[in-house]
């Protein structure tokens, strides 16, 4: 792609979620997750690939069948209440509505049909985009509206997409769809605890973001998007194959990694609002989370593949002084001692 239209392509996504983030309008809002969605479209688009054409197509219309019910709850609000501003959503049909439109939006059950089916036709750089940058705009949005949500919705929606996160990713081979599905089940609880306290929501989506980026980078360095391409890591880089193990059991959640501390704060507040069932079902959800990155993890320490691999084979990775990479995955791994802090800041 042309360097002057990449960089318009990807000022306009900033753009489009600072809009998002500034705007207390609805149509500014609406505005800005629409300049978002149109800058990735080229983006996915550009590998000329099939299944980049599908995955595009696939993105777009669901996309904007969520923006168009977004779209509709928001003219439905004004019409009942004469009020445009996206704090006043007083109609609670209109929330709702809204609701159902951002879970479309972000891929949540039972609305995350076409998360992994677009994730799998895309490149490991762009798939990093649609999972972490994409979905800022969307929780700005949910976070400014969570006190007129409907709460039994919202456990509803966080349950079913940890169930379906734990149970989607078992049976799959691409790293793409497994990465997909663990997206969907982090997204899962996220919005289960987002009525009862945002702040552990945005911490939350922060960690995610930064232990999925570390992953994404992990496995365009390894140049591996299958479990059997990603088992030679280890004879390659002997370093990275075990700080992409450390970020697999961050996922997962397993103590003493930063992935912990999120499910362990969540599952706290759950018992403290007397949800006991649904926090117990999202904890033995994450078991079969955890099975399917030990799976990862196994595969990329522990096994070495016997038969041709289909990618680039070079006996040692080239080790360059990526920053960005080293910051994540220091993040990823070692956050969960500072809890203390981090909850001091939050309150």
């Amino acid at each position: 792609m042309n360097p002057i239209v990449l960089s318009i392509m990807i000022s306009s996504l900033g753009l489009g979620t600072i809009l998002t983030f500034i705007g207390s309008h609805w149509l500014l809002v609406w505005m800005g997750l629409e300049i978002n969605t149109l800058a990735i479209i080229p983006l996915m688009i550009r590998q000329h690939h099939p299944r980049a054409v599908e995955a595009s197509t696939k993105y777009f219309i669901t996309q904007a069948t969520a923006s168009a019910l977004l779209l509709f709850a928001s003219i439905m609000n004004a019409w009942t209440s004469g009020e445009w501003g996206l704090t006043e959503m007083i109609n609670p049909t209109s929330a709702t509505l809204a609701t159902i439109a951002l879970a479309l939006k972000i891929g949540l059950a039972p609305l995350h049909f076409w998360l992994p089916e677009v994730l799998q036709g895309l490149d490991l750089t762009t798939g990093l985009i649609l999972s972490t940058w994409q979905k800022l705009a969307p929780f700005a949005i949910l976070l400014q509206l969570y006190p007129s949500l409907n709460s039994n919705l919202l456990i509803f929606l966080g349950i079913l997409s940890t169930m379906v996160g734990g149970w989607g990713g078992l049976n799959q081979t691409q790293l793409r769809k497994i990465l997909a599905y663990s997206s969907i089940a982090h997204l899962g609880w996220m919005i289960s605890i987002l009525h009862y306290s945002h702040n552990l929501t945005q911490l939350n989506l922060i960690l995610y973001i930064i232990m999925t980026s570390t992953t994404f980078l992990l496995f365009k360095t390894f140049n591996s998007t299958k479990i059997n391409s990603i088992s030679s890591s280890s004879s390659k880089s002997p370093l990275l194959s075990i700080i992409a193990l450390l970020t697999l059991l961050s996922l997962g959640g397993l103590p003493p990694l930063s992935g912990f501390m999120p499910k362990w704060l969540i599952l706290q507040e759950l018992t403290k609002q007397n949800l006991t069932i649904p926090a117990t079902i999202m904890a033995m959800m994450t078991l079969l989370s955890l099975f399917f990155y030990l799976r990862l993890c196994y595969a990329t320490t522990l096994t070495m593949t016997p038969n041709s691999i289909n990618m680039s084979t070079s006996w040692r990775t080239k080790l360059s002084h990526n920053l960005t990479l080293t910051t994540a995955a220091s993040l990823s791994i070692l956050l969960l001692p500072i809890t203390p802090a981090i909850l001091m800041l939050m309150s």
